[in-house]
């Protein structure tokens, strides 16, 4: 049996019996789960293993890289120059970014940006994993390519490259790259564990990604379409990248930032309670921007400006949540009517695309406690 640490108020019975349910039956190796309402921790757990040996006990700091659930964050980053009066998400990217405009992408706005609207889900030539680190390159690439679908026409995963797409619109705006903006107006100041990449001073605290060799993205699907080609294997992202030094070492806003469930809960429970952007803000970043099945995905998705928005229950009971998941499994869940964060990580990476059983229990245990 493993040990789980941390506690729980009455009435999260449940969510703490799936997440010790998850290492007895849905074979979790390292994992925490954090529950924030009305700005309060009301669940805060953890786990298990930073590595396959189980040699390094996953303790309360412990961070882990969470993919996709790092454009959570991306999409809080904007929403921030919204509120603030720095940006509208109907200006053109272009605005700030005259590149950008090349193929007939000047009337791209920066909501159709982060809705994966824009047509650029990879590169188009041939490319290397390590195109995306040298990001100023990546970005002049991406800007001047052609789409693959006329931009606004429909919505197509940009798995990897909003971040690079993302970063470099965030430092023409504000002169910042989105890590340093994290580092200075989120995770200083509410005390997280959040960073774009992972400095090297921080190496006890990581997880070890844990994930079978098939997970690579050129087995995510047969019969791709041109869009998922791109996506998918141009180039092909091993789950195991976070491993690697190289990874650690850049800023990509879609999928290497290094968290953990108490921080991400922390974070979004401020969001949840209204304690971050101001109401109206907050309507326009999870305002519906497109919904139907992506291009990429292959599967039914109804994206705000950057927040994925509940879809056929995914993120429980209630229309109004939104956030994102992660490759693998990680997640957070925000529910403004709950004024409730609900954040999962985890360092075995699940092969669902969605439903990982993991997430679909704590979910709705979660929900029985917010009920």
């Amino acid at each position: 049996m493993v040990e789980i640490h941390g506690g729980f108020q009455a009435g999260f019975e449940a969510a703490a019996a799936e997440f010790a349910r998850n290492f007895a039956e849905r074979d979790d190796v390292g994992a925490a789960l954090s529950i924030v309402v009305e700005g309060q921790p009301v669940v805060d757990l953890w786990a298990g293993s930073l590595d396959r040996a189980g040699t390094r006990p996953w303790a309360a700091a412990s961070v882990v890289n969470v993919w996709s659930t790092t454009k959570a964050v991306n999409a809080l980053c904007f929403a921030l120059l919204v509120d603030r009066g720095l940006i509208a998400y109907e200006d053109p990217v272009a605005r700030w970014w005259p590149e950008f405009a090349a193929h007939g992408k000047g009337a791209v706005t920066i909501a159709q940006l982060l809705s994966h609207q824009a047509g650029l889900c990879s590169f188009r030539d041939p490319a290397v994993v390590e195109d995306f680190y040298d990001q100023p390159r990546a970005a002049a690439r991406l800007a001047a390519t052609e789409p693959l679908w006329p931009p606004g026409s429909r919505s197509g995963y940009h798995a990897i490259s909003i971040g690079v797409l993302a970063g470099e619109l965030f430092r023409r705006i504000t002169g910042v790259s989105l890590g340093q903006f994290i580092a200075a107006e989120l995770a200083g100041p509410m005390e997280l564990d959040l960073t774009l990449g992972l400095p090297v001073s921080e190496e006890a605290r990581r997880a070890e990604m844990i994930a079978p060799p098939e997970m690579a993205t050129s087995n995510m699907a047969t019969d791709l379409n041109p869009s998922q080609v791109a996506a998918y294997t141009n180039p092909v992202i091993e789950p195991l990248l976070p491993n690697t030094a190289a990874w650690r070492a850049c800023e990509l806003s879609s999928a290497n930032g290094f968290s953990n469930a108490r921080s991400l809960a922390r974070l979004f429970g401020a969001v949840a309670a209204g304690e971050v952007l101001r109401p109206e803000t907050l309507a326009q970043a999870t305002a519906l921007r497109i919904e139907g099945v992506d291009e990429v995905l292959g599967v039914q998705a109804r994206w705000g400006a950057g927040f994925l928005l509940n879809t056929d229950g995914l993120y429980g009971p209630r229309p109004e949540a939104f956030g994102h998941s992660g490759w693998g499994g990680s997640f957070v869940v925000v529910d403004p009517v709950a004024r409730a964060a609900i954040a999962y990580t985890m360092n075995r990476m699940g092969t669902d695309l969605v439903g990982d059983p993991r997430d679909v229990a704590l979910i709705a245990a979660a929900y029985e406690g917010l009920a």
